[in-house]
Formats: structure tokens, C-alpha cells, sequence
């Protein structure tokens, strides 16, 4: 259930049995022909859908992540790594402070891996408390869907692109884009990054089949929902 759907008395109530919660968190940034939200908008979705049988409290999405590379692409915004992991520490202890002692963050973006490491040290220091971190578009089972369906995909490209990552009245361009070096962008100024990347798709094709995404859809709110539910 999103936070936002309760009131302060209604989580209490549910502390009262339940500690756990979903901080879902993203980035605002450049995804080729798709939204500025991707990697929010997924996030949310993939918490708030396998939080849903549980009742777990799932909190609203943090929208800013690390993206510093891609501050060329205008709409794109980077936080500094201190930022980032001060507000999910400030996040953290606000919900230890209230009872929250189980915590499943669901991470929609590649770069804001320093919070893994983080929420270990976090959670090392409070005893009672467990906190995981979860890149739900490369857990194990949604991988390998991704790979079975189409083992050429990256940022930008059809991976992120399901129904509600895309923009009314913008088309995908046919064909695929050859893979990118990766190697070749990195450590480089956000101008330089742009020039080298385009539109901002990595590798792949811009777009497949519903059935096929709805079907790793599916996998992923599985493997999240498998993880708010056991194994704690």
C-alpha cells in the first residue's frame, strides 16, 4: 500500500504487527525517446505491485539518484554521492526512530549503487534492524528473462520501455543501435558523453512487444515480492 493512501494512526496500527516497509528509489535523467522518469516511474510500480497482497507500506519514490554523465541531456538532474546517501540515511533513521525495522529498498537505477554499501553499514550499526537493497531490473530471475528475450538491450533502449515508460505522441525509431563502448564515455565531461552517445540509447533495439514485456514484468514484481515476503 503507498504511503500516501494512510494516515499517521493507520501506519501505527500496522507497526503494532508488521515492521516492514518498501523505499522505492530512481533518478531523473535522459532515457533516450522515453520518460525522464524511468527509472522513478519503474521503480514505484515494481514496489507498489509486489507490495500490494502483503499490505506493506511502500513510501513515494525517490526521484533523484547519481546521473552526473548525463547533465548534458537537458531535464537530466545528479545529485553529489554525499547527498544522496545523507537523505537515505536521514530516511532510514526517521522510520528506525518511528518502528520500522525491516527495509526493502527497490532501486530502478543503475548508479545509485553506493547506497548498497551504504544500508549495510547502516543496518551493521542497529541491531534488530535489516535492510536490503534490491536492483529489481537485474535480479537474478528478471535478467534472465531479459537476456531469453533479447540478450542486446541497455539504458534507453527496449528493456526500460514498457507502457507506461513511454510518451504519448512520440514514435520509436525502428531498427537497433549498435552497442556503445562503455569504456569509451567513461570519467568523460557530460558534453563529451552526449556527443558520444546520441539519443542516449546504449545498445539495442527501442522497442518490443507488449507480451514480451508484460511477461518480464511479471517476473520482476514476483522476485520483489518474493523478497518483501520471506527470507528476512
Amino acid at each position: 500500500m503507498r504511503i500516501a493512501e494512510m494516515n499517521w494512526m493507520q501506519v501505527e496500527e500496522r507497526l503494532r504487527s508488521d515492521d516492514r516497509a518498501v523505499l522505492p528509489i530512481g533518478s531523473t535523467e535522459q532515457h533516450a525517446y522515453l520518460s525522464l522518469g524511468v527509472d522513478a516511474i519503474l521503480a514505484e510500480r515494481v514496489a507498489v505491485e509486489a507490495a500490494g497482497p502483503s499490505g506493506v507500506p511502500v513510501f513515494p519514490v525517490m526521484p533523484y539518484g547519481l546521473a552526473p554523465y548525463f547533465l548534458a541531456y537537458p531535464g537530466s538532474v545528479s545529485l553529489r554521492v554525499s547527498t544522496l546517501l545523507a537523505v537515505v540515511g536521514d530516511i532510514l533513521d526517521s522510520l528506525s526512530g518511528q518502528g520500522f525495522r525491516r527495509v526493502l529498498i527497490v532501486n530502478g537505477h543503475g548508479g545509485n549503487n553506493p547506497v548498497d554499501a551504504f544500508v549495510r553499514e547502516w543496518a551493521a550499526n542497529r541491531p534488530g534492524h535489516r535492510v536490503r537493497f534490491h536492483n529489481w531490473w537485474n535480479a537474478p530471475r528478471t535478467w534472465a528473462a531479459v537476456q531469453a528475450t533479447d540478450p542486446v538491450g541497455s539504458h534507453g533502449s527496449w528493456m526500460e520501455n514498457f507502457p507506461w515508460t513511454r510518451l504519448a505522441g512520440v514514435a520509436m525509431p525502428e531498427g537497433a543501435k549498435p552497442p556503445i563502448d562503455t569504456a569509451a564515455i567513461a570519467g568523460r565531461p557530460a558534453a563529451e558523453i552526449r556527443a558520444l552517445l546520441g539519443d542516449g540509447n546504449f545498445a539495442g533495439r527501442y522497442q518490443r512487444a507488449d507480451e514480451e514485456m508484460l511477461a518480464i514484468w511479471r517476473i520482476a514484481v514476483e522476485e520483489t515480492r518474493a523478497l518483501i515476503e520471506g527470507g528476512w
